[in-house]
């Protein structure tokens, strides 16, 4: 299961807009939703009317919806595109995990995007991690070390973790001195590494298009500062000498990583 949330661990949408891409390129059929109603506090988050093709009013309240798709690759997936709620975080993580423990998951990727010190110039750091042991030794992911306040997707890791499914995350990067801008370049590198993980593959000629004009935009933005462009200017030289010395910590080859995957999935037993 590939999860995503609006909210707090999406900058730029890049992950909202990843499980969104991904859904239409496989094709993702919805089979299940979360009622929003214990959820969420609609003076926070409203709900939106829109009208039908008949000039009929309809209601639409914030969804968190589980989709499937079957794909050219060792597994299936389930998709779950969610807003982050207000209310009763372990009892909507509860209602999560059943469903996956009803569809078969055997192991489950978050996947977010948090602003950080980054140039919009280079290429975007898609951070792996996960507290389970085996599967951290298996992929290369690094093991968490943040400690400080979390959103909803820490909160499901550990219902996930507790539950006995394998949980890993990928958190892209986003420049932090465009915080409300859609940022589809980091989106692209998001797409990019769930396919890894999965060993599939999707056109993404559009998305490449959109964050090639991403940017240059934001290049236009920048370079007509002179302050914010000495900065990215250092930004970048930090980040050609990191790529140069030890490396962003990526992980390992997309064939590595989807065979040592499907290792580790087989060894489980599909016990989860």
């Amino acid at each position: 299961m590939i999860a995503a949330f609006e909210g707090w661990t999406d900058a730029g949408g890049a992950a909202s807009g990843a499980v969104s891409y991904l859904a239409r390129k496989w094709g993702a059929s919805p089979f299940a939703e979360v009622d929003a109603e214990e959820f969420y506090d609609f003076t926070v988050s409203r709900p939106r009317v829109r009208l039908r093709a008949d000039r009929s009013r309809q209601i639409v309240w914030p969804e968190n919806r589980f989709l499937a798709a079957s794909l050219d690759a060792p597994h299936d997936v389930v998709l779950l595109a969610g807003i982050e709620p207000h209310l009763r975080w372990r009892t909507f993580c509860e209602c999560l995990v059943t469903v996956a423990r009803e569809a078969g998951v055997e192991a489950v990727f978050t996947v977010g995007a948090m602003l950080a010190d980054v140039a919009h110039t280079r290429a975007v750091p898609v951070r792996g991690s996960t507290a389970d042991v085996a599967l951290s030794e298996r992929l290369g992911l690094q093991r968490p070390q943040y400690q400080g306040p979390t959103g909803i997707v820490g909160v499901l890791q550990d219902a996930f973790s507790r539950a006995g499914v394998p949980v890993g995350s990928f958190m892209a990067q986003v420049p932090h001195y465009v915080p409300n801008t859609p940022s589809p370049k980091a989106t692209l590198a998001v797409v990019e590494r769930v396919c890894e993980l999965l060993s599939t593959h999707v056109t993404t000629t559009d998305l490449e298009i959109a964050a090639a004009a991403y940017e240059r935009q934001v290049s236009e933005v920048v370079a007509a500062d002179e302050d914010m462009a000495a900065y990215v200017r250092q930004l970048e030289q930090r980040a050609d000498e990191t790529s140069a010395g030890e490396g962003l910590g990526e992980l390992p080859s997309a064939d590595a990583l989807a065979a040592e995957l499907e290792r580790f999935l087989r060894e489980q037993g599909g016990s989860s």
